[in-house]
């Protein structure tokens, strides 16, 4: 793959990221984390099986089904941290501690894949990771640097550790065997583990008219959300997992700016001064991949 191919993929992941994210937000309100998580699984397991049926035999090979099973479980867990941190802490704090993942995959990018930044890259990654931080960050964290200490911000630290994990993890998944695997493969685990949550604590009778009764924002947020994971796969496939992953992270401004149209919310300046750094160096990092 050509590196302009996998800049496009990279700004395709931050795109649908961005209005994905913005989707689950509202499905989770309505349904349940467990079973947005589960719904996204699912439609993954239907709309990429035929392009994934001939690699199926491929996990016969133990360390491709061990890498796999690895994949999906730290997805699993990822995002039940982060879902868990959100329900105890306040959102616009645990917002800030998520971005910790963009560190970590850089840093397995480093170690593992022997990665090498230039030190422009690294400089424009820098204002990348702030744009995103004063996104983030609202008025009462400057009065109350407290905040960050609160209840909810460890677990939000734990899930960002494991986010960048599952980013990694996609990439060698992606280059090991296909980017449409890489994708696939994770989602028929954490399916199940969803499933098994589900069952043990509330049932499928709720989960199934959830479905019917919101299932054009259910099936929306799973096209969404797999065409940004795909879009990410196909991204690291070929070029620096670091790089590629510190331009799709700025979908936030993507889900701010989604925010301000349709939900009317108000913001700061330097929430406007964070989004329009992070897209601008996300647009300047692509050109210097």
């Amino acid at each position: 793959m050509g590196i302009e191919l996998g800049i496009i993929f990279a700004f395709g992941a931050m795109i649908f990221w961005g209005i994905g994210e913005f989707l689950i937000q509202k499905n989770v309100k309505k349904e349940g984390r467990s079973e947005s998580l589960l719904f996204i699984g699912f439609f993954a397991l239907i709309a990429l099986l035929p392009f994934v049926w001939k690699e199926i035999p491929a996990l016969m090979y133990l360390p491709n089904l061990l890498l796999i099973l690895f994949l999906g479980i730290i997805t699993y867990i990822a995002s039940m941290l982060n879902f868990q941190a959100l329900k105890e802490g306040k959102l616009s704090v645990v917002e800030v501690v998520f971005e910790i993942e963009l560190i970590v995959t850089i840093l397995l990018g480093i170690f593992i894949f022997q990665e090498r930044l230039s030190w422009i890259q690294w400089l424009v990654v820098s204002f990348i990771f702030i744009g995103i931080i004063l996104m983030a960050v609202k008025k009462h964290h400057l009065k109350n640097p407290r905040l960050f200490l609160e209840k909810g911000v460890l677990i939000g630290f734990l899930g960002a550790l494991f986010m960048g994990g599952v980013n990694f993890f996609t990439a060698s998944s992606a280059r090991q065997m296909s980017p449409v695997m890489a994708i696939w493969g994770p989602a028929v685990v954490f399916s199940i583990l969803c499933l098994i949550g589900i069952g043990r604590k509330e049932g499928f009778t709720k989960m199934k008219e959830n479905f019917f009764r919101f299932k054009w924002l259910i099936l929306l947020m799973g096209l969404l959300d797999v065409l940004a994971w795909l879009s990410y796969a196909f991204a690291t496939k070929s070029n620096e997992v670091g790089i590629i992953t510190a331009i799709t992270e700025s979908y936030p401004a993507i889900c701010l700016i989604l925010g301000l149209w349709i939900n009317k919310e108000k913001i700061l300046l330097h929430q406007y001064i964070g989004a329009s750094l992070a897209l601008v160096c996300s647009f300047i990092l692509g050109f210097l991949l």
